[in-house]
């Protein structure tokens, strides 16, 4: 008896072009997600929420007009007034191109009358690489709170430097913008402070 060999069958060479083919969709797909949305309208779903519990240290060695610029916690955020609340950090390239809007916003009158307070939140960062970029770009801020770990950050949703928030006078977020500042993204948020007193 003689033994007749099975081949396998042959398999066209489109098949092996399916999972390429699949992988490049995929691609394409994400891609046009990831580059035509604008980032800084990514949602928040703290907006409209109290801004979560936060205790930060002052940035140590600071002073702002001879005396020390004082740290901020909830209660500074809930003084009946609104709060613009910028998180940065001195090693955050984009922190560096949104630093002259933040420092105009301090010259706006609502800021300088004390209608808005305008604070900074100090992101994973040292405390002499904080006070020489605000030294040399000058600081906006009326208060400066530390977050050397990241976790107030995460706690208030933070994607990545820089990134402000509107807290309203009853200590709720009521707008959050994501990157760096420009004059019509921090006019907005100033008029939605200004709306909210």
């Amino acid at each position: 008896m003689s033994q007749i060999e099975t081949l396998p069958p042959r398999r066209s060479p489109l098949v092996f072009l399916v999972p390429l083919i699949i992988f490049g969709a995929l691609a394409i797909v994400f891609g046009i997600g990831l580059f035509s949305g604008d980032a800084s309208k990514i949602p928040s779903a703290l907006v409209g929420r109290v801004a979560p519990a936060i205790t930060l240290a002052p940035l140590e060695g600071l002073q702002r007009d001879g005396q020390p610029v004082p740290a901020f916690g909830n209660a500074d955020l809930a003084k009946g007034r609104a709060t613009l609340v910028n998180v940065f950090a001195s090693w955050c390239a984009p922190c560096r191109v949104e630093h002259p809007v933040l420092v105009g916003l301090a010259e706006t009158d609502a800021v300088k009358q004390g209608k808005i307070a305008l604070v900074g939140m100090n992101y994973k960062d040292e405390a002499e690489n904080a006070r020489r970029f605000l030294g040399a770009l000058g600081n906006p801020f009326s208060a400066v709170g530390v977050d050397r770990s990241g976790r107030s950050a995460i706690e208030w949703g933070v994607y990545g430097v820089p990134e402000t928030f509107v807290i309203g006078p009853d200590g709720r977020i009521l707008d959050k913008h994501v990157g760096p500042l420009d004059q019509a993204a921090a006019a907005k948020l100033l008029a939605r402070a200004l709306k909210a007193r």
